[in-house]
């Protein structure tokens, strides 16, 4: 395991959209504060990367780029930073393998009405390089105001990483196993994803019919055409964990199960019911982003029906997975998410940014759920649910305890920040000071608890 996994911590899982501002600004000085008045020594953020239309940063147009909605703007919307010619150049020498790539795609969007890459014009579809230097030269100045964007994104983040290690702070960041079909990712690097002479999908990503859909659910994410990325050692996934790396201190790895296997659609059904399983190559990867990064600092997100497989994968390679304290209220003894089965290879949480808060989750409960709840956590009517699950998540030996912001400020429902299978008013929520305000004797609990429990003490 991570050596950054040696010793117990806790932290907090905030979107950086979730600041009271939503931008990367002062709000965040304020927030690192926050952290370490409250002996919170890791945040964790969602896919810094841009949003899809519905607002999820987990559906973006790149796996490379970070959004330029984070960046503080002033009145006549233009960005604030000032722009070191000499830094900006040494920036496109370091980040070439992307960056270019990156630009000329979204401005190539904006000029064709956000048309997918593949209904382009087959010159520009097909990256016929006289097509686009031709295209490059016509709009320069929009091709370099989105890299200038990047760079600046990426000198405010490096400020934010460089605030969080005098803070004490790990940053912990998050990665889609896939990446978007309409991306920049996929139109650069066509050979490595399958896809057919019309540059269109063959088969699609998503999960088999389960308990929660009798159809399964269709994400549409392109198959990495892994027989080519074995041939040059996987130079892309070292590319986008190198990326990935220069941000965080941890990544957690969405859709881990995914390195074992995936669900293939045919491209042209239109439910996932009709997919197969095939095997995927995680072992290879693994073994070869391991002879790049040798503590390799990647927590498997294992949650949902995991096969044994899957899990000798996981523990083959030394990484952490997931417990989710809201899913350990069943009759199963050996349920992992239950307290008393989450050891050090796990980072606990009371939920993630896809359950309710947890007052929202346990008010929605029936009175007998409820009172279940209470019993195993031995509590008495009256009693705070939210303190005992904070509570109980310190106290065991998951390497991590990680707490949504919501529930460190015992926020309901309202607070929620997404609805798998909900298109609309998901990703919405932010914080306010305010609410810190008012959170105070709750968070001074909370400390304590922190101390106590051993996840305060120098690493």
């Amino acid at each position: 395991m991570s050596r950054l996994l040696a010793c117990r911590r806790a932290g907090v899982l905030l979107h950086p959209t979730s600041l009271p501002s939503g931008k990367i600004d002062a709000d965040v000085e304020r927030f690192l504060d926050f952290m370490q008045q409250h002996k919170l020594r890791v945040w964790q953020v969602l896919p810094l990367g841009i949003p899809d239309h519905t607002g999820s940063p987990y559906q973006s147009c790149s796996a490379f780029a970070a959004d330029p909605g984070l960046l503080g703007l002033d009145e006549e919307g233009r960005i604030l930073d000032a722009v070191d010619p000499a830094a900006l150049k040494a920036f496109r020498r370091q980040q070439a393998y992307w960056v270019e790539d990156f630009a000329c795609f979204t401005v190539l969007s904006r000029q064709f009405d956000d048309a997918p890459w593949f209904d382009w014009p087959v010159a520009l579809r097909d990256r016929d390089p006289a097509a686009l230097a031709g295209f490059v030269a016509q709009y320069h100045g929009d091709v370099e105001a989105e890299v200038i964007r990047q760079f600046l994104l990426e000198k405010r983040w490096q400020a934010i990483r460089k605030a969080a290690a005098k803070h004490d702070v790990l940053l912990f960041g998050d990665m889609p196993i896939f990446v978007a079909l309409n991306s920049a990712d996929v139109w650069a690097n066509q050979d490595q994803f399958l896809l057919d002479g019309d540059a269109e999908p063959t088969h699609v990503a998503g999960v088999p019919p389960d308990y929660f859909s009798a159809t399964g659910q269709l994400w549409g994410n392109p198959h990495y055409n892994w027989k080519r990325m074995q041939r040059d050692d996987f130079s892309w996934w070292h590319a986008r964990i190198r990326r990935m790396l220069s941000w965080f201190d941890l990544i957690r790895l969405d859709h881990f199960r995914g390195l074992v296997e995936s669900w293939m659609i045919p491209a042209e059904a239109e439910t996932a019911v009709e997919g197969f399983w095939q095997t995927v190559p995680g072992e290879e990867l693994l073994e070869s982003l391991h002879a790049e990064f040798e503590d390799l600092p990647i927590v498997a997100e294992d949650l949902g029906v995991i096969t044994p497989d899957v899990d000798a994968l996981r523990k083959q390679f030394d990484l952490p997975g997931m417990a989710v304290l809201q899913f350990s209220f069943d009759a199963s003894d050996d349920n992992p998410h239950k307290p008393k089965n989450i050891g050090p290879d796990r980072v606990v949480y009371t939920g993630t940014h896809d359950n309710d808060t947890t007052l929202g989750w346990y008010q929605s409960l029936d009175p007998d759920v409820q009172r279940h709840v209470r019993e195993v956590l031995k509590l008495d009517e009256d009693d705070d649910v939210v303190n005992a699950m904070l509570d109980k998540a310190l106290k065991t030996k998951g390497a991590l305890a990680m707490f949504p912001m919501q529930d460190l400020l015992g926020l309901g429902t309202e607070a929620r920040m997404n609805v798998p299978g909900k298109t609309d008013a998901n990703w919405q929520w932010h914080f306010r000071w305010s609410q810190v305000d008012a959170a105070e004797e709750r968070l001074r609990y909370f400390s304590q608890m922190v101390g106590k429990t051993g996840r305060a003490d120098e690493c």
